[in-house]
């Protein structure tokens, strides 16, 4: 029995064998897009929201190349954890949500909604208390099944009017 053509559409993104199958190119696309899109996933929900150690080198290359919303370039994991747990000085329950997440191939983009209430110093501004909310977005790489690059943007001037 043949396949409802109106719902077998190839995906853009799906080469189709010359007998003109994509049923096995379309799966093994989605769980390719699938996997770079749980690293993102794991990589706020664990490293960054639960604070999650363990999962470091799970989730992250060795050599992982990271400019974060602050502006600081780190390279490895341990100067990425550096910066981590300074935003996490600055803020013990800053928080990130994913908006959206939109991936292809081993490339994927992030809008984020970050938050968090500024306890320790952060952004050059000394502790006030207060409760911020800021936006952001964020571009990965991944490789081999871990990420090896982020370059994330915030709206840095938005947290500091929350701040100031």
């Amino acid at each position: 029995m043949a396949p409802d053509a109106a719902s077998h559409r190839p995906h853009a993104a799906v080469r189709t064998h010359t007998c003109g199958c994509t049923c096995l190119l379309r799966r093994l696309g989605t769980a390719i897009l699938r996997a770079v899109e749980q690293l993102i996933r794991r990589f706020y929900e664990d490293l960054w929201n639960r604070w999650d150690n363990d999962a470091i080198e799970d989730l992250l290359d060795e050599d992982f190349v990271f400019r974060g919303s602050l502006g600081t370039e780190t390279r490895g994991l341990a100067e990425w954890r550096s910066y981590r747990d300074t935003v996490r000085a600055g803020s013990a329950d800053f928080h990130n949500h994913i908006v959206t997440l939109l991936a292809d191939g081993d490339h994927a983009a992030v809008r984020l909604q970050y938050t968090g209430t500024h306890t320790g110093p952060l952004v050059g501004l000394a502790p006030t208390g207060r409760r911020f909310t800021y936006s952001g977005a964020a571009f990965f790489t991944g490789h081999g099944g871990r990420l090896t690059s982020a370059w994330v943007l915030g709206d840095l001037t938005t947290l500091h009017e929350q701040l100031s």
